[in-house]
């Protein structure tokens, strides 16, 4: 009896856990290849669809589908990135210099297929292709510059860098933006032999400075004695002007009363020879008062006749 309840007990236990279970499981699968079918792609990349190692397809940022346990997908990151290469080169006089050399770089959105399928991914096309040539590249512009000209005009060597590099990366699927020398290290001696001479430089300039402004006080003090100079020959020339002018206008006034008195004379001998009692009337004038103490002769009278011709 007590045998035949148990087994009974058991009976309607067990097969609730068992369903339960079941579905738990059935559940799980079915979540497990719910999340095996759909995948998501993140903003500013690109998946690349295998099917059994194979790549098939491309896709772009956001929700998909794919076969569970046949396909896989790889993201391929398609914003710009940047390589940095550390190297060793010679300048121009074969001056051994060290550097830091970097690119910005991008994968082109359209092409990000081939350049996987032929190259495996970014990483893998990075170490084969793009940092071999970025070095390549930053020794050839070296090589073509003279240390100094390396400091004093980086960007020449920068756009050197960028040119070769663009040649020779022409035929891949990605967009070189710019070049930069992150660093770069000289010798110690060649440091010093620019510092001593950007010393001697500066002194240089000063000195040039200081010839310059006793130059240019020596032609302000020329400047100054030649404006007091033509001060005062202005001076002078206005004094001598004035005098000129009024020894001018004083001549003009005696000829013009020369001329007035010579007119005058003139018209007083016309009326002279023309009246006698203009004659009589100026020996009038002349005459003195006294009485004449010669005789000149007979028929002469002692005084003039007044009487009115």
């Amino acid at each position: 009896m007590f045998s035949k309840g148990l087994t009974q007990s058991s009976n309607t236990e067990n097969p609730p856990i068992f369903r339960h279970a079941k579905l738990g499981g059935v559940a799980i699968i079915a979540f497990i290849l719910v999340w095996m079918v759909f995948f998501t792609i993140d903003e500013g990349h690109v998946g690349i669809v295998k099917r059994f190692g194979e790549a098939t397809t491309q896709v772009n940022p956001g929700l998909h589908l794919k076969v569970p346990f046949a396909d896989s997908v790889e993201e391929l990151e398609i914003r710009t990135r940047k390589n940095t290469e550390a190297l060793k080169a010679s300048t121009y006089e074969q001056m051994p210099v060290q550097a830091e050399v970097s690119v910005n770089w991008t994968v082109i959105r359209s092409e990000a297929f081939e350049l996987y399928k032929n190259y495996g991914g970014l990483d893998q096309f990075e170490n084969r292709i793009l940092d071999p040539r970025l070095r390549s590249a930053a020794k050839d512009a070296l090589a073509r510059f003279k240390a100094e000209e390396i400091v004093q005009n980086r960007g020449k060597v920068i756009q050197k860098i960028e040119e070769t590099l663009l040649a020779t990366m022409s035929e891949f699927p990605v967009k070189l933006d710019s070049a930069q020398i992150e660093n770069l290290v000289l010798p110690a001696k060649y440091l010093q032999s620019i510092e001593t001479k950007q010393t001697e430089k500066n002194l240089a300039a000063a000195e040039k400075h200081r010839l310059e402004r006793q130059k240019l006080e020596a032609q302000r003090e020329v400047n100054t004695a030649e404006a007091k100079r033509d001060a005062e020959k202005a001076r002078a020339d206005g004094s001598a002007y004035a005098i000129m002018t009024e020894a001018k206008a004083e001549a003009e006034a005696i000829r013009l009363k020369g001329l007035a008195e010579a007119e005058a004379i003139k018209k007083k001998a016309e009326a002279i020879k023309t009246s006698k009692v203009l004659v009589e009337y100026v020996k009038a004038q002349q005459w003195n008062g006294q009485m004449p103490t010669t005789v000149m002769g007979d028929g002469q009278g002692i005084l003039w006749n007044m009487k009115e011709q």
